[in-house]
């Protein structure tokens, strides 16, 4: 799950410790623009000993490749090899508009980053890297000339640490499937996953190298069990309806194409039309019912546990859920242990 954020930082922390010994398998601490997220990665390493801590995510533009890797690696160290490399593109919203950084070559960029971090963590040979986006060292006439190949002083805790990415659109989940450990789909809908995304997941695996391993899928949604708890779901139409209708420009939304996708092109183009308009509160209504429901696990026993084994059926690994509960703890251990 993502690091709750509820009552401020510490209590959010003592609420992931608790999780924590509840079976929590996996930690995602976001960054978007709000406080970096490496620096509660290292506070959640230092009170946590079991649960994986991740970034979730890392946007690409905003560190060098080089920087990326070191972090990760330096989380992994903290943690004693709990660390998972979550990555992204973010928007141009906010690439451009927060870090003034030019959001441009996501895929290329990304393949390259990989790369790089993989050769800092193997330590084989002194980092250098020729890429189309990324050159290591910057060549002479690029710069001073004076820069060197070198080599990452520590050992890494793991010479591979995961990679999960978050993707969207279909040559970047190719490229997810083909280079990483993890894919963090949005808005998932297992009974129209294959529609969405299978031709390009297919795409990567066929480029996929074997000793990779399979890939994790980790997807979920809002989790909310009992009898009447069907409004839990209207929590998600704010968060839904700013991605669907705000994360972007018409045209340029990756939110939105994806809802399309799913065989919601007029709700998606009304629900953008609002949001766009400043009508926000009437962009979260436009949302249908439907797809809420589709993307989350809310409702009695027996219709969450159906849920879950519909994730499973459509090639979900890991099950990523926001526990919406006066104590999300028993929560947790109780779809624990319907999966076990």
């Amino acid at each position: 799950m993502q690091m709750p954020y509820a009552g401020g930082f510490e209590k959010s922390v003592e609420q992931t410790v608790a999780l924590e010994k509840a079976g929590l398998d996996i930690v995602y601490v976001a960054e978007a623009y709000s406080y970096d997220a490496v620096s509660a990665m290292g506070f959640l390493a230092a009170r946590t000993s079991t649960v994986e801590i991740a970034a979730g995510i890392l946007p690409i533009y905003t560190r060098t490749p080089t920087l990326i890797g070191m972090t990760a690696a330096g989380i992994d160290h903290v943690s004693n090899g709990r660390c998972i490399l979550g990555l992204g593109a973010s928007g141009p919203q906010v690439i451009e508009g927060f870090h003034g950084v030019e959001y441009n070559a996501p895929l290329g960029r990304t393949r390259e980053i990989i790369e790089i971090c993989r050769k800092l963590w193997a330590r084989e040979e002194k980092l250098t890297y020729d890429g189309k986006y990324y050159k290591l060292p910057l060549p002479a006439d690029q710069g001073t000339g004076l820069g060197k190949p070198l080599k990452l002083i520590n050992h890494p805790k793991r010479n591979r640490i995961p990679i999960q990415i978050a993707s969207l659109g279909p040559k970047n989940i190719a490229l997810t499937a083909e280079l990483a450990e993890g894919w963090l789909p949005i808005f998932y809908m297992p009974e129209r996953a294959k529609l969405a995304f299978g031709d390009a997941l297919d795409a990567g695996y066929a480029k996929r190298d074997p000793e990779l391993g399979p890939m994790d899928v980790v997807a979920g949604g809002l989790l909310a069990v009992g009898d009447d708890v069907k409004s839990v779901l209207d929590f998600a139409r704010p968060s839904m309806a700013l991605y669907v209708g705000g994360m972007g420009a018409k045209g340029q939304n990756f939110y939105n194409a994806l809802i399309r996708r799913y065989g919601y092109e007029a709700e998606a183009e009304k629900i953008q039309e609002l949001y766009l308009a400043g009508h926000k509160e009437e962009a979260a209504a436009a949302i249908p019912t439907e797809l809420l429901e589709l993307t989350n696990l809310v409702g009695p026993e027996g219709y969450v546990k159906e849920r879950i084994a519909a994730y499973k059926e459509a090639g979900v690994t890991v099950l990523n859920v926001t526990p919406f509960a006066d104590d999300q703890v028993a929560l947790i251990e109780k779809v624990k242990g319907w999966l076990a």
